[in-house]
């Protein structure tokens, strides 16, 4: 097995039929999750699944948006289907997913809370969070009537994230699929979903990064050879944000 499914590098060599792509293009992607990852000098991909990388950012940036700013995109945007005027809450706002999908829902024009550890507050506050609340308090004697919530960490966290929502809010989770019974019970449409690779939204991304619109947030980057280590980090406290392999530096 070669994990990681993400990827920001330089096309060497194009697939019979790939007319779109040439040699030397300097493209990121998500690699599909059934096939083999990108922790390797070489990752074979579907062309569809590519796109140009922002150019503003360096390969390393660009390595830490495709699974992460597509499942916020997709959250938010696909399936949430936040507009600008309405509240969104973020659980887990200073983790991969979350660091994006504050961005990305304060620049659809949305109102911004925010869930995550203390130590975090500033940094989150900086991604354009509109409120900070220390995720070991009980966020639902805060909050009522949220049009959209986004839950990255489930368990009791999702379990009570419906009531915070009105009637017909939706909540979108990425961990496990929600119950159903209590989504009813509270009036409110509970989703869960897979992120799929997207060209036409990777370079929609893209677009947001080089305007600067949108800030890929590494935590720590890892040569290839200690990639091992990379993954174990996750377990220790670290910076918010993706932590990336760099496989040549440059």
């Amino acid at each position: 097995m070669i994990p990681a499914h993400e990827v920001s590098g330089v096309v060497a060599a194009l697939g019979p039929g790939v007319a779109d792509l040439a040699t030397g293009d300097e493209v990121y992607g998500l690699v599909d999750f059934d096939r083999d990852g990108a922790a390797a000098e070489f990752v074979t991909v579907p062309a569809a699944a590519l796109a140009g990388r922002p150019r503003t950012v360096s390969h390393a940036e660009a390595a830490a948006l495709p699974l992460a700013s597509l499942t916020a995109w997709q959250a938010l945007v696909d399936h949430a289907g936040l507009t600008s005027g309405e509240t969104v809450l973020v659980h887990g706002a200073a983790g991969g997913v979350g660091v994006y999908a504050v961005q990305l829902a304060a620049d659809l024009g949305a109102r911004v809370i925010a869930t995550d550890l203390p130590q975090h507050a500033k940094a989150v506050r900086e991604l354009g969070a509109d409120r900070f609340i220390d995720a070991t308090e009980p966020f639902e004697e805060a909050l009522t009537d949220l049009d959209v919530v986004l839950d990255t960490v489930g368990g009791a966290t999702r379990t009570r994230s419906y009531q915070v929502l009105r009637p017909g809010g939706r909540l979108v989770t990425l961990g496990s699929p929600p119950d159903e019974d209590l989504a009813r019970a509270h009036g409110v449409h509970a989703m869960f979903f897979v992120v799929r690779p997207d060209r036409t939204e990777l370079n929609r991304l893209a677009g947001l990064v080089d305007a600067g619109r949108l800030r890929p947030v590494v935590s720590r980057a890892f040569p290839l050879a200690d990639g091992r280590a990379a993954y174990a980090s996750g377990a220790q406290p670290r910076q918010p944000g993706k932590v990336v392999l760099v496989v040549r530096p440059t």
